[in-house]
């Protein structure tokens, strides 16, 4: 058993490797606050260490899972929560034949307890019954490992919802206001119990297999750290309220290196008034101030199989830089290039906007394969005019053309006729130039950056200022 400072030291070192802020300093504020409350109340030494340690609500599931492991609520089975010796899990029958939980009478009792505790709303009974559900039915068949599937499998919660309403609904008017109530009642709890199963198979894992080990595979990185390449669903969605902002920024950016060391037009009223002090001769000359604009945006997307969870991200970014912006036009290329701003008007799913680009967008020239030369003459011939002296390109891609030509001089042409151009590829920088990555060669002729995340993404805005 590890000493506790082992375990905070630890503790504090899978916080910093899991992309939380947490200075030295910020250590020693957690160890002065856990000698304040304790080490006998187990949610209050939870409590004193987000106080000091977490900074943002998006670390807080991080902080929380890596806090079970480190600090466990028990150890093996547990006390109290040992599966009763006289009524053993049943996985066969006599004849050695599975046995569907449905028609084993102890599953259905297990599940007529758990329907009693979802009912009551009792936190630390359904605790108590989640670790010994997955002492029961957690372990795979040779109890090589242990796994969510099989608790859920065995209880099926879901299927309570029609007990459970009945419960609580008892001669109401059903579809009415209550029922609604009700129902996201029970499903936050069934959801409340999913995530206890979810913890306390942690729990056993890193048991049997070191709790550093399990927390580099259960625990995500935060979203601000989260690659884009590997985000889900539901991480789109939080990474789209997140880019927003930084869109704002970024259009702000682009217009003040517009301005940034550009005279507006004479003023000559001004200047001849002003030379009068100095004899007629004009000495300082003076210039109306620039009227600031909206520029314009041309983003140039690869939708190759390489970089197609990269490309989700990219239509978050161009959702909300068509906010900021007089004029956002995005294109998306393979070996061939097509316009796909008509896919995301206002309001589209993004998940759904990449399935019509997939489907509809002429993308593919003839291979289907990354062609970076190819794509770009074609961009080049039919949309030149995109591109004019108000324009800002942005590049996104990993700058992989699997061998093929890279049309250089095509590119320092559009490079040339827009205000800004910028590339972020998502590839880390220690990958560039390898293999067919034309990384370099690129990067001569386009500013490139690594952007793999939101932080990257910020300190590339940062970076134009």
């Amino acid at each position: 058993m590890a000493s506790l400072i082992d375990r905070h030291t630890g503790f504090l070192a899978e916080l910093r490797r899991s992309g939380l802020p947490v200075s030295v300093a910020e250590g020693l504020d957690a160890v002065r606050a856990v000698q304040a409350v304790g080490l006998l109340d187990r949610e209050s030494l939870r409590a004193a260490y987000a106080a000091t340690l977490v900074k943002r609500p998006q670390h807080r599931p991080t902080f929380d899972t890596l806090f079970d492991l480190w600090f466990p609520a028990a150890v093996g089975d547990g006390a109290g929560s040992r599966p009763d010796p006289d009524r053993p899990a049943r996985t066969t029958d006599d004849d050695g034949r599975p046995v569907q939980p449905a028609l084993d009478p102890q599953v259905q009792a297990r599940r007529g307890e758990l329907a009693e505790l979802l009912l009551s709303g009792d936190d630390a009974g359904l605790r108590q019954f989640a670790r010994l559900a997955v002492a029961e039915y957690g372990q795979t068949p040779g109890q090589e490992s242990w796994f969510s599937f099989g608790v859920m499998r065995a209880m099926s919660p879901d299927t309570l919802m029609a007990r459970l309403l009945n419960a609580v609904l008892t001669g109401q008017e059903r579809g009415g206001m209550a029922e609604r109530v009700a129902r996201r009642t029970f499903r936050e709890r069934i959801a409340r119990f999913e995530d206890l199963v979810a913890g306390e198979v942690r729990r056993r894992i890193a048991e049997d297999t070191g709790v550093e080990r399990t927390a580099r595979i259960a625990v995500r990185p935060p979203l601000e750290r989260l690659d884009f390449s590997s985000a889900n669903r539901a991480e789109l969605a939080a990474l789209r309220r997140e880019v927003y902002p930084l869109a704002r920024k970024l259009a702000s950016r682009l217009v003040q290196k517009q301005r940034h060391g550009r005279r507006g037009r004479l003023d000559f009223r001004r200047t001849v008034r002003a030379s009068l002090a100095s004899g007629g001769v004009p000495l300082t000359t003076h210039h109306r101030p620039r009227r600031p604009h909206k520029p314009e945006l041309v983003v140039l997307c690869d939708a190759s199989d390489s970089v197609s969870a990269f490309a989700h991200f990219t239509l978050l970014l161009t959702f909300a830089l068509r906010e900021q912006f007089s004029k956002v036009r995005a294109f998306a290329f393979i070996d061939a290039t097509d316009e796909i701003t008509r896919f995301f008007a206002p309001g589209t799913d993004v998940t759904d906007a990449m399935t019509r680009l997939a489907s509809e967008a002429d993308l593919v020239w003839i291979t289907g394969r990354s062609d970076y030369g190819h794509a770009i003459k074609v961009f080049d011939d039919r949309y030149r005019d995109a591109i004019t002296p108000k324009t800002s390109l942005l590049i996104l891609g990993d700058a992989r053309s699997n061998y093929g030509g890279l049309s250089l001089p095509v590119l320092r042409s559009m490079v040339d006729r827009a205000r800004h151009a910028y590339w972020l590829n998502p590839e880390p920088r220690s990958r560039w130039d390898t293999g067919d990555s034309a990384a370099s060669r690129y990067g001569e002729l386009v500013p490139m950056y690594e952007c793999r995340n939101l932080t990257q993404l910020a300190a590339f805005i940062g970076e134009l200022a």
